[in-house]
């Protein structure tokens, strides 16, 4: 710390390696002063405009708003409200066209004007000395500022972070960038503004040396800083030889101290903090005017713009109507750059309103803009690293970010990189480098944010099992503890503990079993102690008998069921043998006709006897039904025989058409039973 101070004080000027002198270009907009645009119908305010996270919305569509109402809430210093620029009615909060290269949508508030610019409520103060350090910072907070140099750093969290580590408060007013003249033109206007928000922050920090830094290019600016401070010695003015970068941070601190910030760390870590003189005005209009960060000093400038100056914009209206009222000459041949010629981004749609980030809007013609050339292969002229101001290698970072070699993107200081533009302005082969780190370092900043993300997923389902083990075990306590109560309560109403009572029968019943199956052993001759399986022998031995008694009784059924069924045919047949003798005994017709019917009826009988005998049987023969079968025909035809009158034959003829119908049947059932 001490090293830091007693290098500034020596008065002596480093010089940073690297570094080029373009042309300036800033005559084009720093000679005429400040002026108004006249106000829009339609503004659109994003709800991120800082480096953070977004607010929370505090309006809904159709609310009616007053000129720097909040319009959104944090949780956190990182996360700054936004703010109404303008009295009107909001009509929408959706995604719309942000000003980057990208052309992404970024969720906006569509805020429609009603004309009347009518403000909300304000307290402003006198003395801010009044205000204790952290209400000056709860202010500067509120009030949505952000660093307006480029950055766009919570202001507030960027304070409080260096509270108590400051030695060295540098207020930056080296604007080194071509063409943009806003904080030029903001210091010579408004330079005792710009004093009283210095004074503001240094009684926040109480930092032993505060210095403003001006490039030697601005000699109004300059002596417009002198005159404010009044000869005060609280606050001192260093004039710094004008190179591209020198307004970068570290570039600096190096230039006023001999101290490189070391790679990774924050200025603040050797006592150093910096903010820009824009920042400064903001902070004295927020404390002392009680005035949200609602608009901001715009430099428009290129040979496109008829109006050229600079301009002080409310953020949210959208960039084509500020081109328009400057005079710009649309032209589609020819881009829109946010930002400077350096480091400017090229804006896809002008219908992206202006944001706390926006300091410039650059619109070349022929003579200041050419199509970029094609690209070529690098020839390792080392022209890049010579003129990095940080001291890196552009050509290695960029055959790593080609391969998309992170790990060494990252071990070669990738994250370093200021994106100054120097790179690629001095390289013979047209290689786009900051393109390529830019994309490079968003792809590892996507790697690292996918991994914050699983490790914070993995840290809940921890937390998570380790809140459930927990609730299980208290659970699982609160449960014995109800136990043990009622065994207690138990115990004093019966004198004795019931799960006590419980276990000991247990123990008995197992005890009975034990007993109960214990296995019984013998000794061989020659000593031995083996089981003994009589018992169980003579088991296997009954189940084995069972079986074999079991299957003789089938057999015996099986032999016992055709000469059963055989004997029954046999009788059947002789039954009808005797019934057709009597009825050829017969001679009267009649009594033919009715023994013939009588026969009629036994040879049915004969049918039945044989059909039920042979669904009975599983072993019928077919040749003793055939045998009975013509048997019966042949008593049949004597019976006919002996009949004279032709009642008789016919009669007899039916019975041996019954026959047949039996024998047919006989041999049906017999060919059935063979297929069975």
């Amino acid at each position: 710390m001490a090293d830091v101070l007693s290098r500034f004080n020596s008065g002596k000027l480093w010089d940073f390696k690297g570094g080029i002198h373009p042309p300036e270009m800033k005559s084009q907009s720093n000679s005429q002063p400040l002026r108004h645009l006249p106000l829009g119908t339609d503004f659109y305010i994003p709800l991120k405009q800082h480096v953070g996270t977004t607010g929370n919305l505090l309006i809904k569509e159709g609310d009616y708003v007053l000129k720097g109402q909040a319009l959104t809430k944090g949780d956190g210093l990182r996360m700054l409200p936004v703010h109404a620029p303008t009295s009107g009615i909001i009509k929408s909060i959706k995604p719309y066209v942000a000003p980057h290269p990208s052309g992404l949508d970024e969720p906006t508030i569509h805020l429609q004007a009603d004309g009347l610019d009518q403000w909300s409520e304000r307290n402003p103060i006198d003395n801010f000395l009044t205000l204790s350090p952290e209400q000056l910072i709860h202010k500067i907070y509120q009030a949505g500022i952000a660093g307006l140099g480029g950055a766009v750093f919570p202001t507030a969290a960027k304070i409080q972070s260096a509270e108590q580590k400051v030695k060295l408060l540098i207020i930056n007013g080296a604007e080194c960038e071509p063409y943009i003249t806003c904080d030029d033109r903001l210091m010579r206007e408004h330079a005792d503004e710009i004093i009283k928000g210095i004074r503001i922050l240094r009684y926040i920090l109480h930092p032993e040396k505060v210095v403003i830094a001006i490039e030697d290019n601005k000699p109004e600016a300059i002596a417009a800083i002198r005159n404010a401070l009044q000869g005060a010695n609280d606050i001192s003015v260093r004039v710094i030889p004008t190179k591209y970068p020198s307004g970068a941070a570290k570039q600096l601190i190096y230039l006023l101290t001999g101290i490189e910030v070391p790679s990774g760390a924050r200025s603040s870590s050797i006592g150093v903090l910096m903010q820009n003189v824009g920042t400064m005005f903001a902070i004295k209009r927020a404390v002392i005017n009680d005035e949200p960060l609602i608009e901001r000093v715009v430099t428009l400038t290129g040979n496109k713009i008829a109006e050229k100056g600079n301009y002080w914009v409310r953020l949210g209206t959208p960039i084509s109507q500020i081109l328009s009222d400057a005079g710009y000459q649309f032209d589609n041949n020819f881009p829109i750059f946010a930002g400077g010629p350096m480091m400017g981004l090229e804006l896809p749609n002008l219908n992206a309103p202006v944001t706390k980030l926006v300091n410039c809007l650059l619109a070349p013609d022929y003579l200041e803009y050419a199509e970029p050339e094609a690209e070529q292969a690098c020839i390792r002229c080392s022209s890049c690293s010579d003129a990095c101001p940080v001291n890196l290698m552009p050509q290695q970072l960029y055959w790593f970010a080609r391969s998309e070699d992170h790990k060494k993107s990252e071990e070669y200081a990738l994250k370093d990189c200021i994106e100054c533009g120097i790179c690629a302005y001095v390289c013979p082969s047209h290689i786009p480098l900051i393109q390529y780190f830019r994309q490079e370092k968003a792809k590892i900043w996507q790697i690292k944010e996918k991994q914050k993300k699983s490790d914070e997923a993995k840290i809940r389902f921890e937390a998570k099992q380790a809140r459930m083990e927990r609730e299980e075990q208290e659970r699982k306590a609160r449960s014995q503890r109800a136990a043990q109560a009622r065994r207690e309560e138990l115990a004093q109403t019966k004198g004795e503990d019931p799960v006590k009572a419980a276990l000991e029968r247990l123990k008995a019943k197992k005890a009975n079993e034990t007993e109960s199956t214990q296995i019984k052993t013998l000794t061989s001759e020659k000593g031995e102690v083996l089981p003994d399986n009589t018992d169980l022998m003579a088991q296997r031995k009954a189940r084995r008998l069972a079986r074999q008694q079991a299957a003789s009784q089938v057999e015996n059924q099986e032999q016992s069921v055709q000469p059963t069924d055989a004997k029954k045919a046999a009788v059947a047949a002789a039954l009808a043998r005797a019934k057709a003798k009597k009825l050829a005994q017969a001679n009267s017709t009649a009594e033919a006709i009715s023994n013939a019917q009588t026969v009629e009826n036994e040879v049915e009988k004969t049918k039945s006897t044989v059909e039920k005998t042979q669904e009975n049987s599983t072993a019928l023969d077919p040749k003793k039904a055939a045998v009975a079968a013509a048997i019966a025909r042949a008593k049949a035809k004597k019976l006919a025989q002996a009949n004279s009158t032709s009642e008789a034959v016919s009669n007899s003829q039916t019975v041996e058409n019954e026959v047949e119908k039996t024998k047919s049947s006989g041999r049906k059932n017999t060919r059935k039973f063979k297929r069975t």
